[in-house]
């Protein structure tokens, strides 16, 4: 599995509001080659582009995404907690996201973020749409659920396994749910733990690097890829 080396977080990281078309428009200007954003299941079984459970952090709507409607998430303003420049920013829709990645040349790894109860459902939703998409994208999740109904409904779709601090059982969960590639917090990552998954033949990628030293060594010990906030420290050649 080849990544790009450098990855927008969140579809823009820092610089735009998360989870936003707005974002995936930015990080192309800046010449990354790679996106990450997070998809829940909207009320009617949409997916939609969102982090959190709740809406009150990123949006100007209040309760629960699980609890709204793809249309009504889309009248929300997603833009203006971030700056007013991007006043009435919708919350776009994975089926939105992957044709604008597409048009702007964009790999994404989505990541799969179910909200309570739905890992299922939000795994074999996301992998259809997604293989239909017929993009440039890999799936990931921290729910091994939901990356086992994906391959069910995908099974040709490239997997990854996100986690935190990489446990003793990662090779368990990676046969489990099929992964084929590792996503790992950059601060608990240990030369000692990337040294065997790299002998098993696994790629790793670290979240979230935002200083190009830190990247620098974990590119230098074998990391893949990282995902940032600031991508605006590379240049267009290095992502």
């Amino acid at each position: 599995m080849i990544y790009p080396p450098i990855i927008a977080h969140r579809c823009g990281g820092a610089l735009a509001p998360e989870n936003t078309l707005a974002g995936l428009h930015l990080a192309a200007r800046l010449g990354c080659r790679g996106v990450e954003f997070d998809v829940m299941l909207a009320a009617d079984g949409v997916p939609v582009l969102i982090h959190d459970e709740t809406l009150e952090r990123t949006t100007s709507g209040r309760g629960r995404v699980a609890d709204m409607g793809s249309v009504q998430l889309a009248r929300l303003d997603a833009g203006s907690r971030h700056h007013a420049a991007f006043a009435m920013e919708p919350v776009p829709t994975l089926a939105d996201a992957l044709h604008r990645c597409a048009a702007l040349g964009l790999w994404a790894n989505v990541e799969i973020k179910p909200s309570a109860g739905q890992d299922v459902d939000t795994g074999r939703v996301v992998a259809r749409l997604a293989a239909a998409a017929n993009g440039k994208l890999l799936l990931s999740s921290f729910s091994s659920a939901a990356l086992r109904s994906a391959a069910e409904e995908a099974e040709q779709l490239p997997r990854a396994l996100l986690v935190g601090a990489i446990a003793p059982d990662w090779r368990e969960r990676m046969a489990e749910t099929g992964a084929m590639a590792l996503h790992s917090s950059a601060r608990a990552l240990t030369a000692e733990t990337l040294a065997e998954v790299l002998a098993a033949g696994f790629p790793l990628a670290c979240y979230t690097v935002n200083r190009r030293d830190d990247a620098e060594r974990l590119f230098a010990m074998g990391v893949s890829a990282v995902f940032t906030d600031r991508p605006d420290l590379w240049a267009a050649s290095e992502m």
